[in-house]
């Protein structure tokens, strides 16, 4: 039975290919797609990993060159203008630099200005060479739309880090991404990081909208597929391509992943976690034999 439109919304999701080095030209292009995905009726709008900077990075000059801190920069003050101007909420990734340290961001942007602010946890490869890791936990943003939480790409690795979004009471975790080929990935297959989509918006009974960059950057191939999953993890748009530019969008209710959470009369996803046998398995020190 359909259920009220308490918390109607468009969401869209942004593919495209960011230029290492080309700021301003990246801007252009993220701010030309956020205006043509309002056009459509999109009211959340997610774009990709270091959209604005490209992402590898030759040296830690070259980073933190690209860098804008989250009060100066130009790719944020763009965003908070158009965001402004059409009553969006955007949620963006962007290389941050706070006080000489350089971290892999995402900004979450309103109508009314900057909301707030994820910092990358889990760093993927060379990342490590160029970003501490993220330093504010995983704020979930409550919004005119709908309690919003983010993570970036290798976060989604790890299921802890969206249970915590979902117990802050996360409708929506938008995952700014740029996600590369995994080994031996079978043809005909759904990528990793799209099962991984599914199934955190499955466990958690969370919408995930993923917007992910296409092309090759400095001989690192990334692979689209941008795909945004309802509150039970099946997508209702995408996974879209490989190599095209897109806009991804689609119109949900997000008062779904508080109404439905249950699955029958006596299971709940989150009411039914046994916290008090979990502490052994989730403690600092690797078990010997699982490293």
């Amino acid at each position: 039975m359909p259920t009220p439109p308490e918390a109607a919304v468009t969401v869209a999701c942004l593919q495209f290919e960011p230029r290492i080095g080309a700021a301003e030209a990246n801007r252009k292009t993220g701010l030309a797609m956020i205006a043509e995905a309002a056009d459509a009726g999109a009211e959340l709008i997610v774009l990709p990993e270091l959209s604005d900077s490209g992402y590898v990075f030759e040296s830690r000059g070259e980073a933190f060159a690209l860098a804008g801190t989250a009060d100066a920069s130009p790719t944020l003050r763009g965003w908070t203008e158009i965001a402004r101007a059409r009553g969006l909420h955007i949620v963006g990734g962007f290389c941050e630099v706070d006080r000489g340290r350089l971290f892999n961001s995402a900004a979450v942007i309103g109508p009314d200005g900057l909301i707030g602010i994820y910092r990358k946890t889990h760093l993927w490869d060379a990342e490590n060479l160029y970003f501490e890791p993220g330093d504010l936990g995983y704020p979930v943003f409550a919004t005119p739309v709908g309690r919003i939480a983010a993570l970036i790409c290798y976060d989604g690795w790890f299921p802890e880090a969206w249970r915590l979004c979902a117990l802050q009471g996360a409708d929506i975790v938008c995952v700014p991404t740029n996600w590369v080929p995994m080994p031996e990935q079978p043809d005909g297959m759904l990528s990793m990081s799209n099962i991984l989509c599914m199934a955190a918006a499955h466990s958690n009974s969370m919408f995930v909208a993923a917007a992910c960059r296409t092309g090759v950057e400095r001989g690192q191939p990334f692979i689209g597929q941008s795909l945004i999953c309802n509150h039970e993890g099946w997508p209702v748009a995408g996974p879209a391509s490989e190599h095209e530019t897109c806009i991804l969008t689609a119109a949900v209710n997000l008062a779904d992943a508080r109404r439905q959470r249950s699955l029958n009369d006596f299971n709940q996803l989150l009411r039914d976690r046994r916290s008090d046998v979990y502490g052994p398995m989730l403690g600092t020190d690797m078990t010997p034999g699982w490293h």
